[in-house]
């Protein structure tokens, strides 16, 4: 379990810091997935990964705007 959360960490960042792989993940996660990890893996697997990696995503996101609402008041 620990192995898969530190592949979700790992891309979210890539995700995070390359515009390009941002916009491939959003029209084709599974082939940006696979190729960030470097291996075709298995729909189970790989779905597994995309879901953490959406959650990840949005929490981060939803982080940041927490953020900055606190910086208002």
């Amino acid at each position: 379990m620990d192995d898969l959360k530190n592949q979700i960490t790992a891309i979210v960042t890539k995700i995070q810091k390359d515009p390009n792989i941002a916009e491939n993940f959003k029209t084709n996660p599974v082939k940006t997935v696979e190729d960030l990890v470097g291996v075709d893996l298995p729909d189970d697997k790989i779905n597994a990964l995309i879901d953490g990696v959406k959650a990840k995503l949005t929490m981060d996101n939803a982080s940041g705007i927490m953020d900055k609402i606190k910086g208002l008041f």
